[in-house]
């Protein structure tokens, strides 16, 4: 048992993604989804930020990805601009049946843009497209939307798993591409690594006195 959570524990490089968006767009079921493979039908709005990690294989390295889970909700707006410090990517979520939520992913770029990182990656995701009776955003006009902004961009469905493990494999491949330039370009300064980068044998403080899943509901597996 000690042998396998160490295994688990060691990692090349440790990425921070923050999911942003509408409140409702389904981004704590993509982040269950991708982190835990479950989907909770009746899962309720994030109170603040949240967070879970999962370490997969990306272009050959063992990344451990860090997902955090930021409150779509006014109120908490204040709050959750303080986690966008320290973040390598971005995902930014809205719903394709309700159209006001793809429509104010424009107000929740330029907020991650006034906080983040200058070269900080970004997806956009278009989320539910299980809904395909409901559909209300066109996959046409949002793509137009990512290329002029210089997004990347994807649908999923967390209900279905579709496109779920593509996403954040795009998004951490993007982010370990970035992350080896800039190592590449500053080799001959030894021991400075990218910021927002922990590499294995490291330690780093991300929650004052809780793990990624302490605090969460039991969910059903998928």
């Amino acid at each position: 048992m000690a042998g396998t959570r160490r295994a688990e524990e060691e990692y090349d490089y440790l990425f921070k993604v923050v999911l942003i968006g509408d409140s409702g767009v389904g981004k704590s079921n993509l982040l269950s989804r991708f982190t835990r493979n479950e989907f909770c039908l009746e899962s309720k709005s994030t109170i603040g930020v949240e967070f879970a990690t999962r370490t997969l294989h990306v272009e050959g390295r063992v990344i451990k990805a860090q997902i955090w889970d930021t409150a779509g909700q006014e109120r908490y707006r204040a709050i959750t601009s303080a986690y966008y410090r320290g973040a390598l990517g971005a995902v930014l979520v809205y719903d394709v049946s309700k159209p006001t939520t793809f429509d104010n992913i424009s107000r929740w770029l330029k907020e991650l843009r006034d906080h983040a990182d200058a070269n900080i990656g970004i997806m956009l995701v278009g989320n539910k497209t299980d809904l395909k009776h409901l559909r209300a955003v066109a996959a046409d006009d949002a793509r137009s939307f990512a290329e002029a902004e210089g997004l990347s961009y994807i649908e999923t469905s967390a209900l279905e798993a579709t496109n779920v493990e593509e996403a954040f494999q795009l998004i951490l491949g993007d982010i370990y591409r970035s992350v080896s330039r800039k190592a590449v370009a500053s080799d001959e300064q030894a021991g400075a690594g990218a910021a927002g980068v922990v590499r294995e044998g490291k330690t780093i403080n991300v929650a004052a006195g809780g793990d990624a899943d302490s605090g969460k509901k039991q969910c059903c597996s998928a």
